[in-house]
């Protein structure tokens, strides 16, 4: 009996430990740049310029779906699994856009890297792309993303624009900065593109 509570001691110890280095770990990772150009009670308005990216796109209808289904093919990809065997630093968020004709998964590549300089990826399937700047709105939450998260924020962003009057465009879209074995300091997002740039 008492092993056995010496032994429950220390793994809940180590699984406490590696907790503690994922929430270091991730505060630690690049994150995409931005600059907030606007900050409200509930949500904020930032600039993100242009960027380079790995997506796939995928018939999921679900983010679990998706999460499924792409994280493995974009990981493969920053590991190695292109025509240099180059490994790219794993960046934070994760982009996520579900709807109901194409989503996508892209993963953001580091500052350093341009569309033109990235390795080919070994499957076809990894689409390299440099998306445009742009404005967008956002609104946070924590926790592990469910459905019901993803609907709820989403209809509290668009509340949110149509009180203030701010007209958005597009899809609204799941940032996810964690991996999926991090329980503690969890953060998830939902954007929008709005029309900003010209006020």
């Amino acid at each position: 009996m008492k092993i056995f509570l010496i032994l429950s001691i220390i793994l809940v110890a180590s699984l406490l430990l590696f907790q503690l280095y994922l929430l270091v770990a991730s505060y630690n990772s690049e994150t995409q740049n931005y600059q907030m150009v606007f900050k409200g009670k509930d949500f904020e308005i930032r600039f993100y310029p242009a960027v380079a990216m790995a997506t796939i796109n995928s018939s999921a209808k679900t983010y679990q779906d998706l999460g499924s289904s792409g994280f493995g093919k974009l990981a493969n990809y920053i590991f190695g699994g292109n025509e240099s065997n180059l490994r790219i630093a794993m960046t934070s968020p994760v982009h996520m856009d579900i709807n109901d004709y194409t989503s996508s998964m892209s993963f953001v590549m580091p500052a350093k890297y341009v569309q033109g300089n990235l390795p080919k990826p070994l499957n076809a399937e990894v689409m390299l792309e440099t998306i445009a700047d742009e404005y967008v709105a956002v609104v946070g939450f924590g926790g592990f993303a469910s459905e019901d998260d993803i609907k709820r924020n989403t209809r509290k962003l668009e509340k949110i624009l149509k009180t203030s009057s701010i007209a958005y465009y597009g899809s609204f879209r799941i940032l996810g900065y964690n991996p999926p074995y991090q329980l503690l300091g969890r953060k998830n997002e939902i954007i929008v593109n709005v029309n900003w740039g010209s006020r």
